[in-house]
């Protein structure tokens, strides 16, 4: 096991840990527990950390991509192992620029096949596909507009020197 996947499986772990109780636990409490628990002697330079509080941080836009990427199940209705790996794969695919989108994906779906139910890396898989299509749709549209504003801008500094 990679240490980058080792750190994903304890941030899954202590991600649905605070779920599973209401998310009432202490967040750095439940990761030190996990990380004595599963990796004592793990050195993993803070990864762990910075996946966990960054999917803390974002957690209510990335419920509400959850929502809106797999409307046939509430979110309260998805599995709490699914919910997690989708909110770290989420996570890692909207706000960490330096995971490429194909390993966050494909992390995500392993952690799904791993610890979810027989139809989770599926599941796991559609939700994380759609998400990046739009992030690549978004992104094109995004794209479009700045040439379109540096063309415009280009024009303006053409018509002053006239």
């Amino acid at each position: 096991m990679s240490n980058r996947h080792l750190s994903r499986t304890i941030a899954v772990q202590t991600l649905y840990q605070w779920d599973f109780n209401g998310k009432s636990d202490d967040i750095n409490e439940v990761l030190r527990t996990n990380k004595e628990s599963f990796a004592p002697e793990f050195d993993d330079q803070g990864f762990i950390e910075h996946l966990t509080k960054g999917v803390l941080e974002h957690v209510a836009d990335i419920d509400a991509q959850i929502i809106k990427f797999a409307p046939e199940w509430p979110l309260d209705q998805i599995t709490i192992v699914d919910r997690n790996v989708l909110r770290l794969g989420i996570f890692e695919l909207r706000y960490d620029d330096k995971i490429p989108a194909k390993v966050a994906i494909n992390e995500a779906i392993e952690l799904a096949k791993a610890f979810g139910g027989e139809s989770s890396g599926k599941f796991v898989n559609g939700v994380l596909g759609a998400v990046y299509k739009d992030m690549g749709e978004k992104s094109i549209d995004k794209l479009a507009a700045e040439k379109a504003a540096k063309k415009e801008a280009e024009v303006v500094v053409d018509n002053k020197v006239e």
